[in-house]
C-alpha cells in the first residue's frame, strides 16, 4: 500500500441511495477503505465508527458504480492516436467530469500506419503503469486495422488492411498486455485465424465494420467472437433474406452488442428493441468519443461538430460521437422507460465484463475498487470518485461531522 493510500482516512458516505451489486439500497451507506476499495455496504451504520474516520452525509443523494466506456478516442480536445501521455491525461480528466470512472483507450482512423498504431498502443501502455488523474486507463481497444472497406464509415482506405498474423503480434506486443479488445472484420480473408490468435491471447474480439453474413458472423462466433462494434452501424444492416452482422447481433445470444445511446447513431426506438431482445446484461453502452466532443461547433482537423453531430468536414458520414456516458445514461432511461437498477448494468458491470476488469471494477461490491458517483436526484453528477479518491467535483458536499 503506498503512503498516499496510508494517509488517506477510512470514509463512510452515508444515508444516500447506493445501487450495489446486491441491490438497491435507500438510506445507505458505503465505506471506503484507505487503498481505495470498497469496506462495507449497508443499510444501517454500524454502532461504533473507526477513529479518525471521515463521514460524508449524502442527504438522499445517489450513489452508482462509476461508468466504465470501452470505446472512446478522445475527448476535450485530446486524442488517443495523438500517443502521449498528456493527451490520454486531458481526456481521462475531461471523461471523468462526464461521469466516467474507467475506460479502453481506443484506436483507429488519424491517418495512421502501422508505425502509428504502435506508437500509439506504446503509449497507452506507459500510461496505464502511470496512471492517469481522471479516469482510470483499464486497457486498450483497437478498432482496426482489419476492417471492410465496404463498411468503413469515417475510416479511410489507405488506413484499412487485411488481416495479418505478424502485425497483430506486433501490436500484441506493443501494447505490452494490456490489449483488451479488438475491432475485426473476421469475413476478410485470414479473419477467422485471427480471431482464433486474439481469443487464444485472452484478447475479447468484436465484430465491427464487416459485411459479414449472418453465417459468416456465426462461423466467427464460433472461433471466438463475443462483441459487437456500434450495434446497427458500420455493418451489414437487417434485412429479411438476410439478416447480416445486425441481425446476428440481435439473435446470438453469445454477442453482446455494444449501443452509441446519443440518438443520433441508432434510433431511440431501436435502443429500446435492443434493451428488449437482449437484456441490460448484454448491451454494452457507449460513446464513441472523438477528439473534438465537447468541444463547440466547428471544424476540428479531419471532423465538423455541427449542433452535438460530429461529420467528417465536407459530407455528412458520422464520425464518431459527442456523447458523453452521462448522457447516454439519461437517455437509456429516456428511451427504455427502464429504472436505474436496470440500466446500470449496460454502462458498469457490463463493459466491465468485455473488457475483462470485472473482477476489481463495474459495480458496488466490498473488495471492488472505490468507482463510483454521487448523483442528485435530477440525475445531474455531483462528484466522480475513483478508487476513493474525488476526481472531479460539481457541487459542494458537505464533510459533516469530519474525523471521527
Amino acid at each position: 500500500m503506498s503512503d498516499a493510500a496510508n494517509a488517506r482516512p477510512a470514509t463512510w458516505y452515508v444515508n444516500g441511495t447506493v445501487f450495489a451489486e446486491e441491490g438497491k439500497i435507500e438510506g445507505g451507506h458505503v465505506l471506503v477503505l484507505p487503498d481505495g476499495t470498497i469496506g462495507a455496504i449497508a443499510a444501517q451504520l454500524p454502532a461504533v465508527i473507526e477513529d479518525h474516520a471521515r463521514i460524508i452525509p449524502l442527504d438522499g443523494d445517489m450513489i452508482v458504480p462509476g461508468f466504465i466506456d470501452v470505446h472512446v478516442h478522445g475527448g476535450n480536445g485530446f486524442a488517443v492516436m495523438e500517443g502521449t501521455y498528456e493527451q490520454l491525461d486531458g481526456m481521462s480528466r475531461f471523461h471523468a467530469s462526464q461521469g466516467t470512472t474507467a475506460f479502453l483507450a481506443t484506436t483507429g482512423g488519424a491517418g495512421t500506419d502501422e508505425e502509428g498504431n504502435i506508437a500509439a498502443l506504446k503509449a497507452a501502455a506507459q500510461a496505464m503503469e502511470q496512471g492517469l488523474s481522471g479516469a482510470a486507463l483499464a486497457g486498450i481497444h483497437m478498432e482496426g486495422p482489419f476492417l471492410n472497406e465496404k463498411r468503413k464509415g469515417a475510416f479511410k482506405v489507405h488506413e484499412l488492411r487485411m488481416p495479418d498474423l505478424g502485425e497483430m503480434e506486433r501490436y500484441i506486443a506493443a501494447a505490452g498486455g494490456h490489449l483488451k479488445l479488438i475491432t475485426v472484420a473476421p469475413e476478410l480473408p485470414g479473419g477467422m485465424e485471427l480471431v482464433r490468435l486474439l481469443t487464444e491471447r485472452g484478447v475479447t474480439v468484436s465484430i465491427g465494420h464487416s459485411d459479414a453474413t449472418f453465417e459468416e458472423v456465426s462461423e466467427a462466433v464460433r472461433n471466438g467472437v463475443t462483441h459487437t462494434t456500434h450495434h446497427f452501424n458500420g455493418m451489414r444492416p437487417l434485412h429479411h433474406r438476410e439478416p447480416g452482422v445486425a441481425g446476428a447481433g440481435l439473435m446470438l445470444p453469445e454477442l453482446t452488442t455494444e449501443l452509441i445511446a446519443d440518438g443520433i447513431h441508432v434510433h431511440p426506438a431501436l435502443a429500446k428493441l435492443l434493451y428488449e431482445v437482449k437484456g441490460e446484461m448484454n448491451v454494452c453502452v457507449v460513446t464513441d468519443a472523438v477528439h473534438c466532443t465537447g468541444l463547440p461547433d466547428g471544424v476540428y482537423g479531419r471532423q465538423r461538430v455541427t449542433n452535438g453531430k460530429i461529420y467528417l468536414d465536407g459530407m455528412d458520414t458520422l464520425a464518431g460521437s459527442s456523447l458523453t456516458m452521462i448522457q447516454a445514461f439519461r437517455n437509456v432511461l429516456d428511451y427504455t422507460g427502464l429504472p436505474i437498477e436496470k440500466v446500470l448494468p449496460s454502462m458498469t458491470l457490463v463493459p466491465a465484463r468485455e473488457g475483462g476488469i470485472d473482477g476489481r471494477k463495474g459495480s458496488i461490491a466490498i473488495g471492488k475498487d472505490a468507482d463510483f458517483l454521487i448523483l442528485d436526484r435530477g440525475l445531474s453528477l455531483k462528484a466522480t470518485y475513483v478508487q476513493g479518491k474525488e476526481v472531479y467535483r460539481t457541487a459542494c458536499i458537505s464533510d459533516g461531522e469530519g474525523e471521527r
